[in-house]
């Protein structure tokens, strides 16, 4: 028996398109922020470390508390 809850059966959208949408819009948060000369949280996967990437192209990785 397939189970849904009530957002499932109100939006009528597949796993696959709220995927789509939810990383169409974080590249859109970050286009936004680029203008503005806000920095974007990034991590890096190799240092295993988070960072702020600045428009400029520089990178402030931030300190463990």
């Amino acid at each position: 028996m397939i189970r849904q809850n009530e957002l499932d059966s109100t939006c009528g959208l597949s796993d696959e398109e709220l995927t789509k949408r939810f990383q169409e819009a974080v590249r859109i948060e970050n286009e936004i922020k680029k203008i503005k000369g806000l920095p974007i949280a990034k991590y890096d996967f190799a240092k295993k470390a988070p960072y702020l990437e600045y428009p400029d192209g520089r990178k402030e990785y931030v300190e463990k508390a």
